[in-house]
């Protein structure tokens, strides 16, 4: 069997192929669906044979041994096989094909070489965080923001050229209020020290005043005409509003790792609309229709949809979310050629993009523009011990800001407590590491369609799947190396190693062939908690290891393949950290 990077992938191609060699009915049709095994039944599983046969009235267990029995005959030397049940397949790779795979992927870029067929030469484009100008990120942007950032990695690292697209809340209806109030009511002083504060002060006054005074509501709306009408002053003071709200939340995206590649908001549509009407009403039959004066589209097909319409274009002709995404779309397939659209937005608006996308897929055929994998995923929210939205002791919905500066805070207390010999520098670098670290992970490492409460001592607990817990384990191996005077990776060291022997050897290398496999489920299902999962187990299988086997040994071959295990640990502890978005720490 070759040294592939996805074992189980390379079982599916082999076990496929046997099934023309054993002369199978319909052998094109069989699909092997191999998949990690429960550790009792070995390494990997394939649970394809079942379906076949019973699609074809035929005894899946004879099938199963037919299929093995057709299997090359040097494939005994790396795994051994075994039919289980009604007809499972079972396969446990021998010693020497997991060193054999250890030795091949011996660096992250082996690793994404390995991995980068999954998306080669495709364009994703990746819709997320996508906060509104003219007020502060608050915890509910946390979400949107790290899950998205994992998701682009994981499509990078497997091939995939990524957009980070930034769709800002930068226009519309309370920016005419904002306007309003920024003629009227503006601080410089408080502007030039906290711009956000002072825009959120801003709008309150003007959505206040407007509410309560029907001449002001006028003027507000006059405000906002003039700023669609690209008056000069009314477009100065939207592009400082705007150019201040970047600023500030760039100041967060580098704490989080972000770096967007544009930041294309709702004003970057405003100019494209004319173009989404005309073309959905010059279908034929017209995809949207008039209904009680405004522009909307209908899904008859669909059990909701067939009466809730879709609206794209208001009773008064202004346009909504609905038509600058539609524009959004048609841009993205257009200019980005993209192949794949990932957008990221909380549970709530699941009808709005459903509605969308199958608008897009009937528009989009109609007009035979090439359709773009299209995704929307959700997540819920994120809550207090009491179940509440987290808030603020004055019932203000927490600041992002304020949370991360919490977080390292509560960090350096701990690392202070733990390590006060240390420098004080060196204490405030590893708690903003392990601070944002932690409050990044604690939303990855949830099912993102779950709400989760959120906790201080959860979050940074040094044990359970908690960032702390998994850059400790890294600080660990970095120590081994250390005190043996060795580079993680030497090639004169691992060249000695010997084939593994010991059952925790086994057990950790079994574990670490896995990691294509979590990567695979992660991206198939775009829920990072399932490499969350997959480096907490491998964390505990290292931890397994480390205490029944000392590596620091006489024998140079045992101690060479124990710190070649050590290396690998490190290496996708670091790689798998990486994709979610965090940084790791060689001392702790």
């Amino acid at each position: 069997m070759q040294v592939a990077f996805n074992l189980a992938a390379a079982l599916d191609t082999t076990l496929q192929a046997a099934a023309h060699a054993a002369g199978l009915a319909a052998a094109e049709a069989f699909r092997p669906e191999v998949r990690t095994a429960d550790p009792q039944h070995g390494d990997f599983q394939a649970n394809g044979v079942l379906g076949y046969a019973k699609a074809r009235k035929l005894n899946p267990r004879a099938v199963a041994t037919q299929l093995v029995a057709a299997l090359p005959a040097a494939f005994s030397e790396h795994c051994a096989v075994t039919v289980a049940g009604p007809g499972f397949i079972n396969f446990t790779l021998k010693p020497a094909a997991l060193l054999a795979w250890l030795c091949a992927h011996d660096s992250a870029a082996h690793l994404r070489a390995g991995a980068a067929a999954a998306h080669a030469v495709q364009t994703w484009v990746v819709d997320y965080s996508s906060p509104n100008t003219a007020k502060q990120m608050h915890v509910g942007h946390l979400r949107s923001a790290v899950i998205g950032e994992a998701i682009c990695r994981l499509l990078a690292f497997t091939g995939a050229r990524v957009i980070r697209d930034n769709h800002l809340g930068d226009w519309g209806t309370g920016f005419g209020k904002l306007l309003w109030a920024y003629e009227r009511h503006l601080d410089s002083n408080s502007l030039a020290t906290d711009a956000l504060e002072e825009f959120e002060r801003l709008y309150k006054i003007g959505h206040n005043a407007a509410e309560s005074d029907p001449a002001v509501m006028n003027q507000a709306r006059a405000e906002l005409v003039k700023l669609q009408s690209r008056d000069p002053v009314s477009l100065a003071r939207w592009k400082t509003i705007n150019d201040c709200s970047l600023a500030a939340f760039q100041q967060i995206y580098d704490r989080l790792g972000i770096n967007f590649d544009c930041h294309l908001g709702e004003s970057f549509y405003y100019d494209k609309v004319d173009r989404v009407y005309r073309e959905l009403t010059d279908t034929i039959p017209p995809l949207a229709e008039i209904s009680e004066g405004a522009l909307v589209v209908f899904h008859p097909e669909h059990p909701r949809f067939k009466t809730q319409p879709f609206l794209i274009r208001k009773t008064d002709g202004a346009s909504n979310y609905a038509t600058t995404d539609l524009a959004t779309a048609l841009y993205r397939a257009e200019h980005f050629h993209a192949d794949g659209v990932v957008v990221l937005t909380d549970f709530r608006q699941g009808d709005h993009f459903e509605q969308l996308f199958l608008t897009v897929k009937k528009w989009f055929a109609a007009k035979h523009y090439r359709l773009p994998e299209l995704h929307h995923v959700t997540f819920g929210a994120v809550t207090g011990e009491d179940g509440k939205a987290l808030k603020t002791r004055d019932g203000d919905v927490i600041k992002l800001k304020d949370l991360l500066d919490e977080a390292v805070e509560r960090a350096f207390t701990i690392v202070t407590e733990k390590n006060s010999e240390l420098p004080e520098p060196e204490r405030r670098d590893i708690a903003r590491v392990v601070g944002v670290g932690a409050v990044q992970y604690a939303d990855l490492a949830q099912n993102r369609n779950s709400n989760y409460v959120f906790s201080w001592d959860k979050t940074l607990a040094l044990d359970g799947n908690t960032a702390p817990y998994l850059l400790y384990a890294v600080t660990r191996v970095h120590s081994i190396f250390r005190k043996l005077g060795v580079a993680p990776g030497d090639p004169a060291t691992e060249s000695l190693a010997s084939a593994l022997e010991t059952p925790a050897e086994l057990a950790l290398a079994r574990q670490l062939v896995k990691f294509p496999n979590a990567l695979d489920t992660a991206l198939a299902t775009l829920r990072p908690h399932f490499l969350c999962l997959y480096l907490y187990d491998l964390a505990g299988e290292f931890s397994s290891f480390y205490n029944a086997d000392k590596v620091a040994v006489d024998d140079p071959a045992i101690r060479a393949r124990r710190l070649l295990l050590c290396a690998r640990t490190l290496l996708l502890l670091e790689t798998g950290l990486d994709l979610l978005g965090l940084r790791t720490l060689t001392r702790m």
